[in-house]
């Protein structure tokens, strides 16, 4: 299959990072999963995807302009990747990844919601409502580290992908979305501290990212 296919061709990145992989036990083979990583590095969902293969393909919600990437957006379709416009509360977004964890397939998605510069970021509801759509499903943290460090050649990184269930435990009945984001995410972060990313490390990007981010901060949204 394509998948297959392009998890083999990325496999160098993998090495280079000396890719490190714990934890694989708490991955269920079959069966709505919802795995949650932590965002530090544009690498993370290749090491993720990379690190949870030996046990499951993984359908990342991804930043739709990634699809207007030329040639991009045909492979991420054929990987079955799910595109989501960020900070408009994409309910179409989500009602696809819903059919696709009650279709029995593994959804990643970063309750950050975006990477977090080496900075404190609150989670996004997003993953609590998934979790609260599909009850069937199971959630896996997913702790990456050393991503951050595949910029700075040409040292190799060390990286380590480390899945786990939640400290706190597994979702609740009626769980309010956005705590049950926000302890996930602590859970996270209790295991992997924030890093910045880029070659010079800078906390909270350089200065083309904080003013995107102002941008956005003071846009409209229609929602979480």
């Amino acid at each position: 299959m394509f998948y297959d296919l392009i998890a083999s061709m990325l496999r160098p990145i993998g090495w280079w990072g000396r890719l490190r992989v714990e934890g694989l036990e708490h991955v269920p083979e079959t069966g709505p999963l919802l795995v949650v990583p932590n965002h530090d590095s544009q690498w993370d969902p290749v090491l993720v995807g990379l690190a949870i293969r030996p046990r499951r393909r993984v359908r990342f919600l991804a930043r739709a302009n990634l699809w207007h990437v030329p040639g991009l957006g045909p492979a991420l379709n054929a990987l079955q990747q799910l595109p989501v416009t960020r900070g408009t509360g994409d309910s179409a977004a989500l009602d696809r990844a819903v059919e696709a964890l009650w279709a029995g397939d593994a959804v990643a998605i970063f309750p950050e919601g975006r990477l977090s510069w080496g900075e404190a970021v609150r989670a996004r509801s997003g993953v609590g409502v998934l979790a609260g759509r599909c009850s069937a499903a199971r959630v896996v943290l997913c702790a990456v580290e050393g991503t951050t460090a595949y910029v700075r050649w040409p040292r190799r990184p060390r990286v380590t992908v480390r899945f786990m269930a939640p400290a706190s435990g597994q979702p609740r009945p009626g769980e309010d979305p956005a705590a049950l984001a926000a302890r996930l995410l602590q859970d996270l972060r209790d295991r992997v501290p924030v890093t910045p990313a880029g070659r010079r490390a800078i906390v909270g990007g350089p200065p083309r990212v904080r003013q995107a981010m102002e941008r956005r901060r003071l846009a409209p949204r229609a929602g979480d």
